[in-house]
This record gives C-alpha cells, sequence and structure tokens, in this order.
C-alpha cells in the first residue's frame, strides 16, 4: 500500500514540477512583450491570451503537486494540537463530502469543455485573432484526474492513519527553506544558540 501512495506522489510531483517551468516561459514571455512594444514598437496580439493561457495551466497542474505534499492552505488554529487519528477523522469526512463531489465535477466538467473545444476548434475571443484555446481547456480534465488520484491517496493515508494512529509517509521534495540546518541551529533544550556579532554584543551591554 505503501508503495502505491509513493507511486501516485511521484506521479504529481513530476507533473507539478514539469509545469513549473512555465514559470520561466512566462517570465520570458512577459520579458519580450514588453521589450517588443515598448522599444521596437512591434506589440503581438496573442501575447496577453498565451500568457492567460500559462499561468492558468500551471495553476491547474500544481493542484495535485500541492496535495501531494500536503500544502494546501488549511485553517489549523485547532487542526494542529489534534492527535492523527483525530486529525484523519476530519480530513477523511472533509474530503468525502467536500472534495470528491468538487473535483470529478471538475474532472467531468472539463472534458465536456474540452471536447467542445476540440470539436469548433475554439479559438480566444479576447482579443483579435487570438490564439486557440483547445490545448489549453484540455489542461482542464487532465488536472482534475490528476488531482481526483491524488486525493483517493490522501483518503487512503486518511484510513491508514485511522488504523495505525499515525501519518504514512510521502515522497520527499525540496524545502522552501533548509530544514536540516534550521534544526542545527536550535539546541537540544529548544533555545536558539546566541547570535555572534553586533547583535549578541548589543544584548550583553
Amino acid at each position: 500500500m505503501q508503495k502505491f501512495f509513493l507511486a501516485v506522489d511521484r506521479v504529481s510531483t513530476y507533473a507539478g514540477q514539469a509545469f513549473a517551468w512555465l514559470i520561466v516561459a512566462l517570465t520570458g514571455l512577459i520579458c519580450w512583450e514588453v521589450f517588443s512594444r515598448y522599444v521596437m514598437n512591434s506589440p503581438h496580439a496573442w501575447a496577453f491570451d498565451v500568457q492567460i493561457q500559462m499561468y492558468g495551466a500551471l495553476f491547474m497542474m500544481a493542484g495535485a503537486y500541492t496535495l501531494s505534499k500536503n500544502g494546501h492552505v488549511r485553517g489549523d488554529i485547532l487542526y494542529g494540537f489534534f492527535k492523527p487519528r483525530t486529525q484523519a477523522f476530519f480530513d477523511l469526512l472533509l474530503y468525502i463530502v467536500f472534495f470528491l463531489p468538487g473535483v470529478c465535477a471538475l474532472a467531468w466538467a472539463g472534458y465536456s469543455f474540452a471536447g467542445e473545444s476540440w470539436a469548433i476548434k475554439e479559438h480566444s475571443s479576447i482579443t483579435a485573432d487570438g490564439p486557440p484555446l483547445y490545448f489549453f481547456k484540455s489542461v482542464i480534465p487532465v488536472a482534475g484526474g490528476l488531482l481526483l488520484m491524488q486525493g483517493i491517496v490522501e483518503i487512503l493515508r486518511c484510513i491508514v492513519c485511522l488504523r495505525d494512529g499515525e501519518w504514512p509517509s510521502r515522497e520527499q521534495d525540496v524545502e522552501e527553506v533548509d530544514v536540516e540546518k534550521l534544526k542545527a541551529m536550535v539546541t537540544r533544550d529548544g533555545e536558539a544558540p546566541h547570535a555572534v556579532g553586533p547583535v549578541s554584543a548589543a544584548g550583553e551591554r
């Protein structure tokens, strides 16, 4: 079971990391369009549409990745004080009541939107001669499917936690901060070591 959990985590991670490169592409496109518009006096009508599509694809495909890292925003004023079994109970309840209906609706509606868009070869109408939309709309059911698959794994994790009393492990990824370095800066009794430099010298005066 744990191998299955980690395998799905890896799929979500690879998809999120692959689409994260859109940040680089989007930054490059915006810089080029600004240069082209204000320096070369040659703006492109399609650039605004493409920027929206790139950001939308990035946002949607990051959903399963973020869920696999347990990174979605949670109102954890009380949640953090609960025991793992209590956390798993509330998570399981909310997944069943809210998550599954919402994500299933997203995947199904996205499939319909993408099918209709491909059937008529839909193009954007935001600007004149807008770029095609059917590629972008195809991302909706794919993102919904990945999010649903990851959500099922999270539901199974809740069930395992209810049985065992502890959360199963997750696929590791790059941390936003160097956790190990921060741990090393904290002493065993939980107090931060004295700073070296002007701050500590000022405190001793």
